[in-house]
C-alpha cells in the first residue's frame, strides 16, 4: 500500500497535461484579443469607405 501511495505522489503525468492545457487556453485569450482589435480596425475602414462611396462624412476618429 505505501509503494502505491509513493507512485501516486511521485506521478507527474497529470501536471504536465494541465500545464498543457493553460499555455492553449493562454494562446487562444491572446488570439480573441488579437481577432477583436483587428475587427474594431477592419470595421472602421470598411464604414469609411463606404460612407466616401457614397458621399456621406463621417468621423472616424483619425
Amino acid at each position: 500500500m505505501q509503494n502505491l501511495v509513493t507512485r501516486f505522489i511521485k506521478d507527474e503525468s497529470g501536471a504536465t497535461a494541465i500545464e498543457y492545457g493553460l499555455i492553449a487556453a493562454l494562446i487562444s485569450v491572446a488570439l480573441i484579443a488579437g481577432a477583436r482589435a483587428i475587427g474594431t480596425g477592419l470595421d472602421d475602414k470598411f464604414t469609411a469607405v463606404s460612407s466616401a462611396i457614397s458621399g456621406e462624412t463621417v468621423n472616424t476618429g483619425e
